[in-house]
Protein backbone atom coordinates (compact mmCIF):
# COMPACT_ATOMS: atom_id res chain seq x y z
CA UNK A 1 0.00 0.00 0.00
CA UNK A 2 1.40 3.37 -1.29
CA UNK A 3 1.18 5.29 2.07
CA UNK A 4 3.59 8.40 0.82
CA UNK A 5 0.12 10.55 0.75
CA UNK A 6 -0.27 10.25 4.09
CA UNK A 7 0.27 13.30 6.10
CA UNK A 8 2.66 13.33 9.29
CA UNK A 9 -0.12 13.56 11.73
CA UNK A 10 -1.84 10.26 9.75
CA UNK A 11 1.68 8.70 9.85
CA UNK A 12 1.74 9.36 13.94
CA UNK A 13 -1.61 8.08 14.04
CA UNK A 14 -1.13 4.98 12.53
CA UNK A 15 2.14 4.67 14.86
CA UNK A 16 0.36 5.57 18.11
CA UNK A 17 -2.47 3.16 17.17
CA UNK A 18 -0.15 0.42 16.98
CA UNK A 19 1.21 1.37 21.13
CA UNK A 20 -2.38 1.12 21.80
CA UNK A 21 -3.12 -2.10 20.42
CA UNK A 22 -0.26 -3.34 22.63
CA UNK A 23 -1.23 -1.16 25.56
CA UNK A 24 -4.53 -3.15 25.45
CA UNK A 25 -3.01 -6.58 24.73
CA UNK A 26 -3.85 -6.93 21.56
CA UNK A 27 -2.01 -8.77 18.59
CA UNK A 28 -3.67 -6.78 15.39
CA UNK A 29 -4.30 -3.29 14.85
CA UNK A 30 -8.31 -2.68 14.33
CA UNK A 31 -10.36 0.24 13.75
CA UNK A 32 -11.02 1.11 17.55
CA UNK A 33 -7.04 1.37 18.15
CA UNK A 34 -6.79 3.85 15.13
CA UNK A 35 -9.81 6.02 16.55
CA UNK A 36 -7.39 5.82 19.72
CA UNK A 37 -4.78 7.09 18.34
CA UNK A 38 -7.08 9.48 16.44
CA UNK A 39 -7.59 10.67 20.07
CA UNK A 40 -4.15 11.44 20.81
CA UNK A 41 -4.01 14.38 18.58
CA UNK A 42 -6.31 17.17 20.36
CA UNK A 43 -5.42 19.36 17.91
CA UNK A 44 -6.40 17.96 14.64
CA UNK A 45 -9.23 18.91 12.22
CA UNK A 46 -10.64 15.74 12.69
CA UNK A 47 -10.90 16.17 16.54
CA UNK A 48 -12.03 19.83 16.50
CA UNK A 49 -15.26 18.53 14.66
CA UNK A 50 -16.33 16.16 17.69
CA UNK A 51 -15.34 18.93 20.29
CA UNK A 52 -18.01 20.94 17.71
CA UNK A 53 -19.94 18.26 17.57
CA UNK A 54 -20.34 18.03 21.38
CA UNK A 55 -19.19 14.77 22.03
CA UNK A 56 -17.22 14.46 25.74
CA UNK A 57 -13.73 12.42 24.46
CA UNK A 58 -13.28 10.84 28.17
CA UNK A 59 -16.00 9.03 27.56
CA UNK A 60 -15.49 8.48 23.99
CA UNK A 61 -12.18 6.78 25.14
CA UNK A 62 -13.51 4.97 28.28
CA UNK A 63 -16.28 3.40 25.71
CA UNK A 64 -13.78 2.41 23.13
CA UNK A 65 -11.73 0.51 25.80
CA UNK A 66 -14.31 -1.20 27.67
CA UNK A 67 -15.65 -2.76 23.78
CA UNK A 68 -12.44 -3.35 22.75
CA UNK A 69 -12.84 -7.39 21.38
CA UNK A 70 -10.09 -9.72 21.87
CA UNK A 71 -9.48 -12.05 19.22
CA UNK A 72 -6.31 -13.34 17.27
CA UNK A 73 -5.29 -11.38 14.52
CA UNK A 74 -6.82 -11.31 11.08
CA UNK A 75 -4.54 -12.04 8.42
CA UNK A 76 -3.19 -8.80 6.45
CA UNK A 77 -0.83 -7.97 3.62
CA UNK A 78 -0.04 -4.43 5.59
CA UNK A 79 2.41 -4.69 8.51
CA UNK A 80 2.83 -1.59 11.26
CA UNK A 81 5.75 -2.59 13.03
CA UNK A 82 5.13 -6.19 14.82
CA UNK A 83 1.64 -5.44 14.60
CA UNK A 84 -1.16 -6.09 11.40
CA UNK A 85 -3.92 -4.57 10.20
CA UNK A 86 -7.15 -6.47 10.20
CA UNK A 87 -9.36 -6.14 7.14
CA UNK A 88 -11.47 -3.44 8.57
CA UNK A 89 -8.50 -1.36 9.41
CA UNK A 90 -6.78 -2.05 5.56
CA UNK A 91 -10.01 -1.23 4.29
CA UNK A 92 -10.79 2.10 5.79
CA UNK A 93 -7.30 3.37 5.11
CA UNK A 94 -7.56 2.96 1.06
CA UNK A 95 -10.57 3.98 1.26
CA UNK A 96 -8.95 7.31 2.48
CA UNK A 97 -7.29 7.83 -0.58
CA UNK A 98 -10.75 8.74 -2.40
CA UNK A 99 -12.11 10.24 0.78
CA UNK A 100 -8.86 12.90 0.21
CA UNK A 101 -9.52 13.17 -3.47
CA UNK A 102 -13.50 14.12 -3.10
CA UNK A 103 -12.29 17.14 -0.32
CA UNK A 104 -9.91 17.91 -3.05
CA UNK A 105 -7.04 17.96 -0.70
CA UNK A 106 -3.36 16.70 -1.94
CA UNK A 107 -2.06 14.35 0.92
CA UNK A 108 -4.41 12.32 3.56
CA UNK A 109 -5.00 13.98 6.96
CA UNK A 110 -7.15 12.71 10.35
CA UNK A 111 -10.08 14.59 9.12
CA UNK A 112 -10.07 11.99 5.77
CA UNK A 113 -9.33 8.77 8.35
CA UNK A 114 -12.31 9.56 10.72
CA UNK A 115 -14.67 9.94 7.76
CA UNK A 116 -13.22 6.90 6.09
CA UNK A 117 -13.86 5.08 9.80
CA UNK A 118 -17.80 6.62 9.63
CA UNK A 119 -18.27 5.66 6.07
CA UNK A 120 -17.88 1.93 7.09
CA UNK A 121 -20.68 1.10 9.42
CA UNK A 122 -19.75 -2.56 9.82
CA UNK A 123 -16.53 -1.98 11.94
CA UNK A 124 -16.29 -1.03 15.56
CA UNK A 125 -14.67 2.38 15.70
CA UNK A 126 -18.01 3.75 13.65
CA UNK A 127 -20.06 1.87 16.14
CA UNK A 128 -18.98 3.32 19.01
CA UNK A 129 -19.17 6.81 17.49
CA UNK A 130 -22.84 5.88 16.00
CA UNK A 131 -23.95 5.30 19.72
CA UNK A 132 -23.03 9.32 20.35
CA UNK A 133 -25.30 10.06 17.98
CA UNK A 134 -22.41 10.48 15.27
CA UNK A 135 -22.41 9.26 11.74
CA UNK A 136 -20.93 9.80 8.27
CA UNK A 137 -23.13 12.31 7.22
CA UNK A 138 -23.19 14.36 10.27
CA UNK A 139 -19.75 14.54 10.61
CA UNK A 140 -19.01 15.27 7.30
CA UNK A 141 -21.74 18.42 7.07
CA UNK A 142 -19.93 20.06 10.60
CA UNK A 143 -16.48 19.52 9.05
CA UNK A 144 -17.40 21.78 6.28
CA UNK A 145 -18.69 23.91 8.63
CA UNK A 146 -15.89 23.98 10.98
CA UNK A 147 -13.05 24.16 7.89
CA UNK A 148 -15.12 27.72 6.39
CA UNK A 149 -16.13 28.40 10.30
CA UNK A 150 -12.34 28.72 11.10
CA UNK A 151 -10.63 28.98 7.95
CA UNK A 152 -8.99 25.59 8.85
CA UNK A 153 -6.87 23.78 5.75
CA UNK A 154 -5.77 20.09 5.82
CA UNK A 155 -2.31 20.17 7.33
CA UNK A 156 -2.77 23.52 8.63
CA UNK A 157 -0.55 24.46 12.20
CA UNK A 158 -3.37 24.99 15.35
CA UNK A 159 -5.14 27.87 16.30
CA UNK A 160 -2.37 29.25 18.97
CA UNK A 161 -3.46 29.08 22.60
CA UNK A 162 -4.96 32.28 23.91
CA UNK A 163 -3.81 31.82 27.45
CA UNK A 164 -1.38 34.72 28.51
CA UNK A 165 -3.00 37.50 25.26
CA UNK A 166 -4.69 40.61 26.22
CA UNK A 167 -8.25 40.73 25.28
CA UNK A 168 -7.49 42.40 22.05
CA UNK A 169 -5.22 39.23 21.01
CA UNK A 170 -7.84 36.95 22.49
CA UNK A 171 -10.70 38.09 20.27
CA UNK A 172 -8.47 37.93 17.10
CA UNK A 173 -7.97 33.97 17.91
CA UNK A 174 -11.83 33.67 18.99
CA UNK A 175 -13.76 31.52 16.31
CA UNK A 176 -16.80 33.31 17.40
CA UNK A 177 -15.21 36.41 16.90
CA UNK A 178 -13.55 35.69 14.01
CA UNK A 179 -16.93 34.65 11.90
CA UNK A 180 -18.54 37.55 13.11
CA UNK A 181 -15.94 39.87 11.30
CA UNK A 182 -15.99 37.47 8.50
CA UNK A 183 -19.69 38.05 7.76
CA UNK A 184 -19.82 40.77 5.42
CA UNK A 185 -16.94 39.66 3.59
CA UNK A 186 -18.13 35.61 3.00
CA UNK A 187 -19.94 35.54 -0.70
CA UNK A 188 -23.53 34.06 0.02
CA UNK A 189 -24.52 30.47 -1.26
CA UNK A 190 -28.22 32.06 -1.53
CA UNK A 191 -28.47 35.22 -3.02
CA UNK A 192 -31.93 35.14 -4.40
CA UNK A 193 -33.19 33.77 -1.03
CA UNK A 194 -31.19 36.89 0.37
CA UNK A 195 -32.88 39.03 -1.89
CA UNK A 196 -36.71 38.29 -1.54
CA UNK A 197 -36.15 36.98 2.32
CA UNK A 198 -34.92 38.12 5.29
CA UNK A 199 -32.55 35.82 8.17
CA UNK A 200 -34.38 35.32 11.05
CA UNK A 201 -30.69 33.54 12.68
CA UNK A 202 -28.65 36.11 11.49
CA UNK A 203 -31.25 38.92 13.69
CA UNK A 204 -30.88 36.43 16.90
CA UNK A 205 -27.02 36.35 16.34
CA UNK A 206 -27.30 40.03 15.95
CA UNK A 207 -28.76 40.41 18.92
CA UNK A 208 -31.99 41.67 17.55
CA UNK A 209 -34.58 39.98 18.50
CA UNK A 210 -36.31 39.64 22.11
CA UNK A 211 -36.76 36.54 23.74
CA UNK A 212 -39.80 34.63 24.08
CA UNK A 213 -41.18 33.50 27.56
CA UNK A 214 -43.96 30.74 28.24
CA UNK A 215 -44.09 29.04 24.46
CA UNK A 216 -41.40 26.39 25.51
CA UNK A 217 -44.30 23.78 24.22
CA UNK A 218 -44.93 25.07 21.33
CA UNK A 219 -40.77 25.21 20.73
CA UNK A 220 -40.13 22.08 21.67
CA UNK A 221 -43.10 20.64 19.23
CA UNK A 222 -42.23 22.44 16.53
CA UNK A 223 -38.69 21.53 16.38
CA UNK A 224 -39.56 17.46 17.14
CA UNK A 225 -41.64 18.22 13.55
CA UNK A 226 -38.75 19.55 12.35
CA UNK A 227 -36.56 16.98 13.34
CA UNK A 228 -38.44 14.22 11.73
CA UNK A 229 -36.95 12.67 8.45
CA UNK A 230 -40.42 13.05 6.82
CA UNK A 231 -43.48 15.20 7.35
CA UNK A 232 -41.36 17.58 8.60
CA UNK A 233 -43.01 20.81 7.60
CA UNK A 234 -44.98 22.31 10.99
CA UNK A 235 -48.08 24.39 10.67
CA UNK A 236 -48.49 27.20 13.29
CA UNK A 237 -52.21 27.89 13.15
CA UNK A 238 -54.21 30.31 15.87
CA UNK A 239 -55.81 34.50 15.95
CA UNK A 240 -54.02 36.97 14.38
CA UNK A 241 -52.13 38.33 17.50
CA UNK A 242 -51.59 35.36 19.53
CA UNK A 243 -47.55 35.13 18.68
CA UNK A 244 -47.22 32.31 15.71
CA UNK A 245 -44.21 34.65 13.86
CA UNK A 246 -42.62 34.88 17.70
CA UNK A 247 -42.45 31.40 18.07
CA UNK A 248 -40.52 31.20 14.77
CA UNK A 249 -37.97 33.94 16.36
CA UNK A 250 -37.75 32.13 19.54
CA UNK A 251 -36.86 29.06 16.94
CA UNK A 252 -33.94 31.15 15.45
CA UNK A 253 -32.52 32.30 19.13
CA UNK A 254 -32.62 28.82 19.77
CA UNK A 255 -30.68 27.79 17.01
CA UNK A 256 -27.97 29.98 17.47
CA UNK A 257 -28.18 29.37 21.48
CA UNK A 258 -27.69 25.30 20.35
CA UNK A 259 -30.78 24.78 22.13
CA UNK A 260 -31.58 22.48 19.61
CA UNK A 261 -30.95 18.47 18.66
CA UNK A 262 -28.15 17.93 16.73
CA UNK A 263 -30.23 17.71 13.49
CA UNK A 264 -31.14 21.79 13.76
CA UNK A 265 -27.22 22.94 14.45
CA UNK A 266 -26.41 25.72 12.14
CA UNK A 267 -29.45 25.53 10.05
CA UNK A 268 -30.56 29.12 8.97
CA UNK A 269 -34.44 30.15 9.38
CA UNK A 270 -35.16 32.52 6.08
CA UNK A 271 -38.59 34.36 6.09
CA UNK A 272 -40.13 34.77 2.53
CA UNK A 273 -41.67 38.16 1.45
CA UNK A 274 -43.94 37.10 -0.38
CA UNK A 275 -45.07 40.66 -1.73
CA UNK A 276 -41.18 41.48 -2.93
CA UNK A 277 -41.58 38.32 -4.77
CA UNK A 278 -44.83 39.30 -6.88
CA UNK A 279 -43.93 42.86 -6.66
CA UNK A 280 -43.07 43.66 -11.09
CA UNK A 281 -43.56 40.65 -12.48
CA UNK A 282 -45.53 42.74 -15.13
CA UNK A 283 -44.93 39.95 -17.58
CA UNK A 284 -45.51 36.55 -18.07
CA UNK A 285 -42.80 33.82 -16.93
CA UNK A 286 -41.22 36.19 -14.82
CA UNK A 287 -42.91 35.69 -11.24
CA UNK A 288 -41.65 31.34 -12.38
CA UNK A 289 -38.23 32.22 -12.74
CA UNK A 290 -37.85 34.00 -9.10
CA UNK A 291 -39.54 31.17 -7.75
CA UNK A 292 -37.90 28.47 -9.46
CA UNK A 293 -34.15 30.29 -8.65
CA UNK A 294 -35.26 30.55 -4.99
CA UNK A 295 -36.10 26.73 -5.40
CA UNK A 296 -32.72 26.09 -7.03
CA UNK A 297 -30.94 27.60 -4.00
CA UNK A 298 -33.29 25.88 -1.84
CA UNK A 299 -32.25 22.22 -2.81
CA UNK A 300 -28.53 23.07 -3.45
CA UNK A 301 -28.57 24.53 0.11
CA UNK A 302 -30.57 22.36 2.76
CA UNK A 303 -29.53 23.91 5.96
CA UNK A 304 -32.06 26.30 4.73
CA UNK A 305 -35.68 26.26 6.61
CA UNK A 306 -38.19 28.22 4.77
CA UNK A 307 -41.20 30.09 6.67
CA UNK A 308 -43.66 31.86 4.96
CA UNK A 309 -45.20 34.25 7.30
CA UNK A 310 -49.55 33.96 6.40
CA UNK A 311 -48.74 31.05 4.30
CA UNK A 312 -52.45 30.87 3.03
CA UNK A 313 -51.32 33.79 0.67
CA UNK A 314 -49.22 31.52 -1.37
CA UNK A 315 -52.64 29.75 -3.02
CA UNK A 316 -53.18 31.98 -6.15
CA UNK A 317 -49.87 34.03 -5.34
CA UNK A 318 -48.29 35.18 -8.45
CA UNK A 319 -50.73 33.14 -10.66
CA UNK A 320 -51.58 34.42 -13.98
CA UNK A 321 -54.42 32.78 -16.54
CA UNK A 322 -52.75 29.43 -17.49
CA UNK A 323 -49.77 29.90 -15.05
CA UNK A 324 -48.56 28.17 -11.69
CA UNK A 325 -49.37 29.58 -8.46
CA UNK A 326 -46.67 30.13 -5.89
CA UNK A 327 -48.24 27.07 -4.10
CA UNK A 328 -48.10 24.80 -6.63
CA UNK A 329 -44.65 25.48 -7.84
CA UNK A 330 -43.59 24.80 -3.91
CA UNK A 331 -45.94 21.59 -3.62
CA UNK A 332 -43.55 18.72 -5.28
CA UNK A 333 -40.14 20.37 -3.70
CA UNK A 334 -42.39 19.78 -0.20
CA UNK A 335 -43.44 16.04 -1.47
CA UNK A 336 -40.05 14.99 -1.99
CA UNK A 337 -38.50 16.16 1.05
CA UNK A 338 -36.15 18.72 -0.78
CA UNK A 339 -37.01 21.19 1.44
CA UNK A 340 -38.39 22.41 4.83
CA UNK A 341 -41.14 24.91 5.43
CA UNK A 342 -42.85 26.62 8.72
CA UNK A 343 -45.68 28.14 8.01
Amino acid sequence: MNDKKFSPKVKKIISVSRDEAIRLGQDFIGTEHLLLGLMREPESLAMRVLDSLDLDQIELRQVVEETVPRRPAAHSSIHVGNLPLNKQSEKVLKVTFLEARALKNPEISPEHLMLSILKHKDNPACRILNQFDIDYEIYKAELEYVRHDHNFISGAEPFASAAGRDEEAYEEDNPRYQRQQRKGQQKSRTPVLDNFGRDVTKLAEEGKLDPIIGRNNELERVTQILSRRKKNNPILIGEPGVGKTAIVEGLALRIHQRKVPRTLFNRRLVMLDLAALVAGTKYRGQFEERMKAIMNELEKTREVILFIDEIHTIVGAGGATGSLDASNIFKPALARGELQCIG
